[in-house]
């Protein structure tokens, strides 16, 4: 039985607001290198393979990340609950800052990406820590109004991260993109260390499950491996990727059992008994997997269905996080004063699901002005289920499982973001001529005039919309439980 190291500061001790915000810019930017990092280093993949000689392996640079940061976050969630949020976290900047300087001294592609590889393994931890840290300092009925600031946080990296990796690697040099983050890191470590010392602790002894979390991340590293090389290295029939999901559903079979009978499970049962963790969860996988294939199939659709131009294609992206970006935070300061929070989500999601339609129905017969509205209002309706579901979620188990379960909707997020990307990414690419060569070159020729049906995003627009309607049912079948107005170490 391992028991938690001893707290750096007595719980009893509440704190003043103006303690909250030291703790809440210290997550921020703990959150912004996590962020940051996911889209920064796109611009620069072509001349890091022309440095390093190496294009077969080139995306490995991002699947490396992804799948080790995907596994991990479940991982921080438990640790955290037992360790306390403050030791996982300055765990998790570190190991991110020692993988950055492993990507930027990096002399071959395949060193780059070990370096990825542990870059995930820290980043992984930090984006669902900073939101369980939330749920630590403020009370269910505040917490909303904090959590949309990570919205824009996000909006930051993803409009930002592109330009700035680009400038960089255009002007200086691609390991610049990864030097930058060693003071960001060190910035990031001097605050939480300071700030985190008074957070309140609701940890208690826990028995780490070894064996379940060996389970969960062989599961879900061997599905994400699938959907990575499936369509791309191998066909979809082959018997490699068959092989992969077998063994994926049998280790998750096997996951399954080992809750059912472990004496403290991985994943507590009382957890995913709560008919409200299932239903948000749920909602955020299809939320949040709609978001991440929008954010990339907007763009090609601009570029290869309407002829855009990739500078003024980045408007539709602008457009669309912006939108999410807006309604988030709205969101956040609506579920603070009302009893029956679920109607803005349900709400958006409506509008999105008919603004997809609309889209699905005339792809490319729409004036380029009301697509543009079209694609803002999409955003508009994603952008409230996520304060919704990580409040809903934090509000409905107890103190010392806010780790666990903000790490499950995490890890639910960025597995809906994987599988969701893939399966829009298939709907396009059956939509082009059989060539006969492998995706990234027929990627390639889209880019460079290659043959594409300008119609096959109608059944992207299509799968979206069934993506949002599947989001609707499961915030709509969530239970709409008052938020508390206090919480253990919160001054009101």
């Amino acid at each position: 039985m391992l028991r938690p190291p001893q707290p750096d500061a007595p719980q009893s001790v509440p704190l003043d607001h103006a303690a909250v915000r030291k703790i809440i810019t210290g997550i921020l930017l703990a959150m912004l290198l996590a962020a940051l990092d996911q889209t920064i280093v796109a611009t620069a993949l072509p001349t890091i393979s022309d440095s390093l000689g190496d294009m077969d392996n080139l995306s490995w640079v991002v699947t490396a990340y992804l799948l080790s940061a995907t596994v991990a976050t479940p991982l921080y969630g438990k640790l955290s609950d037992i360790h306390g949020r403050r030791t996982m976290m300055l765990i998790g900047i570190g190991v991110f800052i020692c993988g950055s300087i492993v990507c930027a001294l990096a002399p071959t592609m395949w060193a780059l990406i070990v370096g990825r590889a542990i870059q995930g393994l820290g980043g992984g931890g930090l984006i669902p820590l900073a939101q369980a840290v939330v749920g630590d300092v403020a009370p269910p009925r505040e917490r909303a109004r904090y959590q949309a600031m990570t919205s824009t946080v996000f909006m930051v990296a993803t409009i930002g991260g592109p330009v700035v990796g680009g400038l960089i690697t255009e002007y200086l040099h691609w390991s610049l993109i990864f030097w930058i983050n060693v003071p960001l890191g060190a910035v990031a470590f001097a605050m939480t260390h300071d700030v985190l010392r008074r957070l309140p602790r609701h940890d208690r002894p826990h028995a780490l499950d070894v064996l379940g979390a060996l389970l969960m991340v062989g599961a879900a590293s061997i599905l994400m491996l699938a959907v990575t090389w499936g369509g791309h290295r191998y066909p979809w029939s082959s018997s490699v990727i068959i092989g992969l999901i077998l063994c994926s559903v049998t280790l998750w079979i096997l996951f399954s059992l080992r809750q059912v009978t472990a004496i403290e499970p991985f994943i507590p049962l009382s957890v995913l008994r709560d008919s409200v963790v299932r239903s948000a969860t749920s909602a955020a996988f299809f939320a949040n997997g709609t978001t991440v294939a929008l954010t990339i199939f907007f763009a090609l659709f601009f570029q290869l269905a309407l002829g855009i131009s990739a500078s003024r294609s980045g408007v539709a992206i602008i457009a669309f996080q912006g939108g999410a970006t807006m309604t988030s935070m709205m969101t956040g300061r609506y579920m603070a004063r009302v009893v029956h929070y679920k109607r803005l989500p349900l709400a958006g999601l409506a509008l999105g699901t008919g603004a997809l339609l609309l889209l699905a129905g005339r792809p490319t017969e729409l004036p380029l002005f009301f697509v543009f509205v079209l694609i803002t209002l999409v955003g508009c309706g994603l952008g409230p289920v996520f304060p919704t579901t990580i409040v809903a979620i934090q509000n409905a188990v107890s103190l010392h499982q806010l780790g666990i379960s903000t790490g499950l909707i995490s890890f639910s997020r960025s597995l809906g973001g994987s599988l969701i990307v893939t399966l829009f990414s298939a709907v396009v690419l059956a939509g082009m001529p059989d060539t006969g060569i492998g995706t990234p070159d027929r990627l390639a020729a889209m880019g460079h005039g290659g043959s594409l049906d300008a119609n096959v995003f109608r059944w992207v627009f299509a799968a979206a919309a069934l993506c949002l309607a599947a989001a609707f049912g499961c915030v709509l079948a969530m239970d709409e439980r008052p938020l508390r107005s206090s919480a253990s170490g919160f001054a009101e």
